[in-house]
């Protein structure tokens, strides 16, 4: 007999909410702990939007994408998608997560509820200066907007 899982069921949801929202937490307390402003939610102009992303006082992006567990990773493979609007790349999973599964080029931080840690560091890609204004740019309307919890198009 053939195991069937069942997407009613809230443990075999790839989607874990809960997890995903804890771990954000943690790492956007790492990123405030190295300096970055964080901004959760950000949206890319190629229309993909990052879990947390952060800029540091000269200006460089980092981009972390949060995983809550393997279908999370498996089912949504649209992380390349966002190496062309960062200097630094993270995945950011938890303790248990098993990291075999993530691409060995990318950085990796480790998360819980109340911090993360870099595990692996992240190769650098530096953005060239015409994409890093349109970033910033683009990272600066949408915090600003979200300081007034009023939705604008970035």
């Amino acid at each position: 007999m053939q195991n069937v899982v069942s997407f009613s069921d809230p443990a075999a949801d790839p989607c874990r909410p809960d997890r995903t929202i804890a771990l954000t937490r943690g790492v956007t307390r790492l990123f405030l702990d190295l300096g970055l402003a964080p901004l959760c939610e950000f949206r890319l102009a190629n229309g993909r939007r990052a879990d947390v992303a952060g800029v540091d006082r000269k200006g460089r992006f980092v981009i972390a994408e949060v995983k809550s567990c393997r279908a999370d990773f498996e089912v949504d493979q649209k992380w390349p998608d966002y190496l062309d609007f960062c200097d630094q790349f993270y995945f950011a999973v938890d303790p248990d997560f098993p990291r075999e599964l993530l691409p060995g080029t990318e950085g990796l931080i480790i998360a819980d509820d109340y911090g993360a840690a870099i595990a692996r560091a992240a190769e650098d890609r530096p953005l060239n200066a015409a994409r890093r204004k349109a970033v910033m740019l683009r990272f600066a309307r949408q915090a600003a907007a979200k300081s007034f919890a009023a939705p604008i198009d970035p």
